[in-house]
């Protein structure tokens, strides 16, 4: 099936000018100034007057729900196909929180699956907060080796509720994740939850400095959390290591503010990204602080801090843009993913002059169009 799209001011995201795009199935296979119209195609789309960049990527994600720190009823539902699509996330990447008790990695990956056959792409980390991996199989190697879905493991430091690993415990999970994704063809990353503890990233820095651990395995994520660990943060950024903002949690200042500060620290655009840990469950809290109810972490701030950097900090779109396109495909060695680029997935989010979201396409089909939902999930009922 071809499918044309036209006269799009095109960012792959770096800027390339108005062009046309011809998709067959769900790559791209052409990219010219101008695609002559032809009865072939099944659909021809206009986006003149419109943006185009890749479709967006977020590498942290709570896709089958997470909390449940207050109790059985704070425990957050799983997310459904639309809300991804209302903020053009069109790959995913979902894992599991504090919790590896009731929540379970097989149902993790049959979501990832769900949300696949709807038209996102999804892929997931094994384990959990805990340093006693919770698996498929009998090892974080062997799930890296035999289920498809697993891109690398998630463990969690520097939070009261981990299980405070130590060098070699993290080592040795990083052999694992390292030595699974030669055999199997994987880039293999440890992704690891930072909380606020005083310890920070010292581990990580050993890791590095003193066991010469190749960095681009290691995946920190929540930097942002206190000023402090961001500091570290960026001393790590700076080693080679990609750093990931929270933009739905936990953080000491605006997501977008922490971004530019690195800039100015002298961090490369390249080694940041954005993920919204979204679907974690955040507690509300009354004057007293007291919580009096619960609410999901959202999962639309990555687009909107990007927005930002761009309103605000005046960054490019072409460089403002790679924090949740480009940088977390190479951090996740997406291979087909990041770029709108020939032979790459069909994903592209379109934006008005505004930079407003109207219309998202994930693995060549269209998902939303001028700002209307196209495709829901299976369960869900049209808005």
């Amino acid at each position: 099936m071809l499918k044309l799209i036209k006269n799009a001011d095109v960012y792959t995201p770096e800027s390339i000018g108005i062009k046309d795009i011809l998709v067959a199935g769900e790559k791209i296979v052409a990219i010219e100034d101008k695609i002559a119209d032809s009865d072939l195609y099944s659909q021809t789309i206009d986006l003149k007057g419109k943006i185009l960049t890749p479709g967006l990527i977020d590498q942290h994600v709570h896709i089958t729900g997470a909390g449940g720190k207050h109790g059985f009823g704070s425990m957050t539902p799983e997310i459904m196909l639309s809300e991804f699509i209302s903020c053009g996330t069109t790959t995913v990447v979902g894992l599991l929180g504090t919790d590896g008790s009731a929540r379970s990695i097989k149902t993790l990956y049959a979501k990832a699956k769900s949300l696949e056959t709807e038209g996102l792409s999804a892929y997931i980390f094994t384990s959990y907060f805990g340093l006693d991996p919770v698996t498929f199989t009998e090892s974080i190697q062997d799930d890296m080796i035999f289920i498809d879905k697993v891109l690398g493991c998630k463990i969690a430091i520097s939070d009261e509720r981990s299980s405070y690993p130590q060098d070699l415990d993290l080592l040795r999970h990083l052999k694992q994740v390292r030595v699974g994704g030669l055999i199997a063809g994987k880039k293999g990353i440890l992704h690891i939850h930072l909380g606020g503890l005083n310890s920070k990233l010292d581990v990580l820095l050993r890791l590095v400095k003193e066991y010469e651990f190749p960095i681009e395995h290691i995946s920190p994520t929540h930097v942002g959390r206190t000023l402090p660990l961001f500091e570290q943060a960026i001393e790590f950024a700076k080693l080679g290591g990609m750093i990931d903002i929270t933009s739905g949690g936990t953080k000491y200042t605006d997501p977008y503010k922490s971004v530019l500060y690195a800039l100015e620290k002298g961090v490369s655009i390249d080694k940041i990204t954005f993920s919204s840990d979204g679907n974690a469950g955040l507690g509300i809290t009354d004057e007293t602080g007291k919580t009096i109810g619960f609410k999901k972490a959202p999962i639309h701030h990555n687009l909107e801090q990007v927005v930002l950097l761009v309103k605000e900090g005046k960054l490019p779109i072409s460089e403002a843009f790679k924090l949740i396109t480009i940088n977390p495909a190479i951090n996740l060695a997406l291979k087909t993913k990041g770029q709108i680029k020939v032979g790459f997935d069909a994903d592209f989010c379109a934006f008005n002059a505004d930079l407003e979201l109207t219309d998202v396409f994930s693995r060549g089909k269209e998902m939303m169009k001028d700002k209307e939902i196209l495709v829901f999930g299976n369960f869900e009922t049209k808005k």
